[in-house]
């Protein structure tokens, strides 16, 4: 691809043409010059005045149906989406069926992800089958190519098990990510426990079964010294603990989906299954408290949580639907709506995620 971009605003903290207007010349796919009034004849313009142009969006938690279940999504309809969403590359979910728990399931992502526009990184479980029971091959999965590790919206309940999986990924460099919930707490309640619960005559969460998990993890962290990731916080309570224990030097970083920085629990007073979603949606509060915490440095990312599913499984009684929504194009929206700035987006989406 060769083409020559006109007069955008760069958008990119890290770069030198931060803030400015400039030219850029793309040869065979690699950019070859920044500049002022380029002229590359016989090449294709793009005039981009008035446009911002970033380093493509990195996604940490991105559900896509494939392996097993493709009648929600698969990679080529999901890295299209991406594409057109502003994301370059997705880290992937490891909830499908069977999950990514060998690397067998790894290399056909891999594989199948070849020749997209959007780069495809699986991440792969931390217990066998995702049954929170014993270690999953996380080597032999990191050697082809898994990075990090999770169990996705199942939170690992057995504290022994998480410790073993913080030691043995620190031992080859790999991340692992904590999905926060304390299952014992959560008592599989479907909305946030407030208010709006009560109006729905609705069994709720109670914040405390996200920071209970919060509190563990990192208390495991600290006492191994390996790194953690938080993914898909959602209270103000459990940016308190992670700026907290940053403050005094545990290896925590952390992540907010782009939903949680608008939607409030009180969209769910009229049963939409629509904004069924796990974390679940919380209070303004929360909501306030997870921007402040983006802003001051608490939250490293921001992403997307993309979850599609059928209209079956979406358009029913708000107790039985499943949990999640589409997020990879509405992402970038919503981080605006919220009132974050251009550069700041930039660094929650593109550049800390990179360092993750």
């Amino acid at each position: 691809m060769n083409l020559l971009i006109k007069s955008a605003l760069i958008t990119d903290p890290n770069s030198p043409f931060n803030k400015k207007n400039v030219d850029v010349l793309i040869r065979n796919g690699i950019i070859t010059q920044i500049g002022s009034a380029i002229d590359a004849e016989g090449t294709e313009v793009f005039d981009a005045k008035g446009k911002n142009l970033a380093p493509g969006f990195l996604d940490l938690n991105c559900n896509i149906g494939e392996l097993g279940l493709e009648t929600k999504e698969d990679i080529t309809t999901g890295t299209a989406a991406a594409a057109a969403g502003g994301f370059t590359a997705l880290a992937l979910m490891p909830g499908t069926q069977p999950p990514v728990h060998s690397k067998a399931e790894v290399e056909y992502l891999r594989n199948r992800a070849k020749g997209n526009l959007v780069d495809v990184y699986p991440l792969g479980t931390i217990s066998h089958k995702r049954e929170g029971k014993d270690l999953a091959e996380m080597y032999d999965m990191y050697s082809s190519g898994a990075k990090a590790f999770t169990d996705g919206n199942r939170a690992v309940q057995d504290a022994g098990l998480m410790e073993r999986a913080l030691l043995y990924a620190q031992g080859f460099g790999a991340t692992v990510f904590s999905y926060p919930e304390d299952n014992a707490i959560a008592v599989n309640a479907k909305v946030n426990e407030g208010h709006i619960s009560t109006l729905l005559g609705m069994k709720g969460i109670p914040t405390l079964a996200e920071e209970l998990m919060i509190a563990r993890d990192l208390y495991l962290a600290e006492y191994t010294n390996t790194r953690i990731h938080f993914t898909t916080i959602s209270t103000e309570r459990a940016a308190s603990l992670v700026k907290e224990a940053k403050r005094i030097g545990v290896k925590a970083t952390c992540d907010v989906a782009a939903h949680h920085l608008v939607l409030t629990d009180e969209v769910l007073l009229g049963f939409d299954s629509q904004y069924k979603v796990k974390p679940p949606l919380r209070t303004q509060k929360d909501v306030d408290a997870l921007i402040a915490g983006l802003k001051d440095g608490t939250i490293d990312a921001i992403v997307s949580q993309h979850t599609p599913h059928e209209i079956e499984f979406k358009d029913v009684e708000f107790e039985v639907a499943e949990y999640g929504m589409l997020g990879l194009q509405t992402a970038l929206p919503l981080a605006l709506k919220a009132g974050l700035s251009a550069e700041l987006i930039v660094q929650k989406m593109a550049l800390n995620p990179r360092e993750i």
